[in-house]
């Protein structure tokens, strides 16, 4: 710890990723009430105290083990005249003192680069409790961005914290309760941020014990295998919601029936503004190799009226199946209601359950990741046609299966 105190950063980050995942939250109370859990000196605890909620006047409760952290995240936050909105407790974050933590205490809980101190799962268990109604949960978790890591890699990572994909710890986070309303994949410079600094330190460093040599000894070897393996790890914020009882029950999803046909094309014709959608839809049915019976979703509303439309069909990557989601459609009138939503992971999961590993789709960055979807080209998979790397996304439903890397082939009536 001695090593670290002083440093701008105890674990990759930066201003602008913390902004980003902010952003990524929707909209929060005009002062709402954030817990940032393993705070270290308190660079994002002073940025959300600035920066939360529609006023900007956010009241952030600091949590760290280490007292010198705090020491100096208090002396930052008076010298930026923010004393009045931090209040730092001395605790560890996995056993909150009962007073102030009490359930549905905080519309934010925060935790950049601290939650593999209690583990992914346990922190997505034990915090959960700790949200208000409409409370976000941000924390970021070191991830394999490799397909398959190298025995290097794993040699380090294996013994101490075991790494999963992002796929992985999406599902871990749908199965504990949660929405994943983004996820952000830190870039190489947060590291920078970090380690330029602890880097500079480790150099002067003159231990006086044996145990000094040995952290400092750790610290260069975690230094030398990020120079060495850095492209096969990396942090990725999450951003999640508690899904709250009784959530999405107005929107039943079931498979497409024969006679859903027409009011399948009517809610595609009103969802977009060619017919372009409802004739690919019309068309994919008709097509023997890419339609997959079970696979297109309808949600029906309170009415029984269909409400929203996806499709899974069958696609390729360099020769190996795959699915291809598109198009996704629901009525105006319902929009930003959660039938979209409801019915794509009603398909999704029923991929899952029809044994299918992998699933592509062409669509807004900021929508599909709520679903685990992350860019196609961390697996080396590529459309066959120019496009924004971020628009170009897959999710793995089966990490068991290898993921095939190459370019996609789409079914004929895609026309490409």
């Amino acid at each position: 710890m001695e090593l670290h105190r002083g440093l701008p950063r105890q674990s990759p980050g930066s201003d602008d990723s913390t902004r980003h995942l902010l952003s990524l939250c929707g909209p929060l109370p005009e002062r709402p009430r954030v817990l940032d859990l393993g705070c270290g000196p308190g660079r994002s605890a002073l940025l959300l105290a600035a920066e939360a909620g529609g006023a900007g006047l956010a009241e952030v409760t600091a949590v760290d083990l280490y007292g010198p952290f705090l020491d100096e995240l208090r002396a930052a936050a008076s010298a930026r005249g923010l004393g009045g909105r931090v209040r730092t407790v001395r605790a560890d974050m996995g056993a909150l003192p009962s007073e102030g933590f009490e359930d549905g205490s905080f519309d934010l809980v925060w935790a950049e680069g601290s939650a593999y101190i209690l583990g992914f799962d346990r922190a997505l268990a034990e915090w959960r409790r700790l949200l208000a109604p409409g409370g976000r949960l941000v924390l970021t978790e070191c991830e394999w961005t490799a397909e398959e890591p190298s025995a290097g890699a794993r040699a380090f990572w294996d013994p101490q914290y075991p790494l999963r994909g992002t796929a992985r710890n999406t599902a871990a986070a749908q199965a504990a309760g949660y929405r994943v309303l983004g996820t952000r994949l830190q870039p190489d410079s947060d590291w920078a941020e970090y380690y330029g600094p602890l880097g500079e330190r480790v150099r002067a460093a003159v231990p006086a014990s044996p145990a000094e040599e040995a952290a400092l000894g750790y610290v260069r070897e975690e230094l030398a295998v990020r120079e060495r393996h850095g492209h096969e790890y990396g942090y990725t914020g999450f951003v999640l919601a508690p899904v709250t009882a009784g959530e999405g029950d107005s929107w039943r999803t079931r498979p497409e029936a024969p006679a859903d046909a027409a009011a399948v094309r009517a809610v595609n014709l009103a969802a977009f503004d060619t017919p372009l959608e409802a004739d690919l839809v019309d068309a994919l049915r008709a097509d023997a190799g890419a339609w997959l019976p079970g696979l297109s979703y309808v949600a029906e509303g309170p009415d029984g009226e269909v409400a929203a439309h996806a499709l899974l069909t069958r696609c390729r990557v360099d020769g190996v199946p795959a699915l291809a989601l598109a198009p996704v459609a629901a009525d105006p009138a319902v929009q930003r209601s959660g039938a979209g939503s409801a019915v794509v992971r009603a398909l999704l999961a029923a991929a899952r359950e029809a044994g299918e590993a992998l699933v592509l789709v062409l669509g807004h960055p900021s929508y599909y990741p709520r679903f685990g979807f992350t860019p196609a080209s961390r697996f080396g998979i590529r459309a066959p046609f120019e496009v924004p790397d971020e628009a170009m996304m897959a999710l793995v439903l089966d990490d068991s299966v290898p993921v095939p890397a190459g370019t996609i082939s789409y079914p004929a009536p895609f026309g490409i």
